[in-house]
């Protein structure tokens, strides 16, 4: 099993949503986040002030998923996420030893 972590732009989360749905993931977890990258902020006004925003606003998704569907959620969540513009984000892929379901305490695929 692989844990996959796309960073992404929040208005973009309602596609990535769709995307993994259409490709037959049943959950995911979403988490507001904030960094930077290669974005390195923005510049905002504020009562004819400026500021530079360092860390922006950004959603961090996490699927976990059989290793041999992780390309094609890869490939999912790129696909509706891209804008082709910095600051699209990112995607890691990180291995799971073990996932155990609470409520009937089902293991590793079968708590999928």
């Amino acid at each position: 099993m692989k844990k996959v972590e796309a960073i992404i732009r929040p208005f973009k989360l309602e596609d990535v949503k769709v995307a993994l749905v259409e490709a037959g993931i049943i959950g995911m977890t979403v988490s507001e986040v904030r960094g930077f990258g290669r974005q390195k902020g923005q510049v905002e006004r504020y009562r004819g002030s400026e500021f530079t925003v360092e860390f922006l606003q950004k959603l961090k998704i996490e699927v976990v998923v059989e290793d041999d569907r992780v390309e094609e959620v890869v490939k999912s969540i790129a696909d509706a996420a891209r804008t082709g513009e910095i600051g699209d984000g990112k995607i890691f892929v990180s291995p799971v030893k073990s996932v155990v379901r609470i409520r009937t305490g089902d293991r590793d695929s079968t708590a999928l």
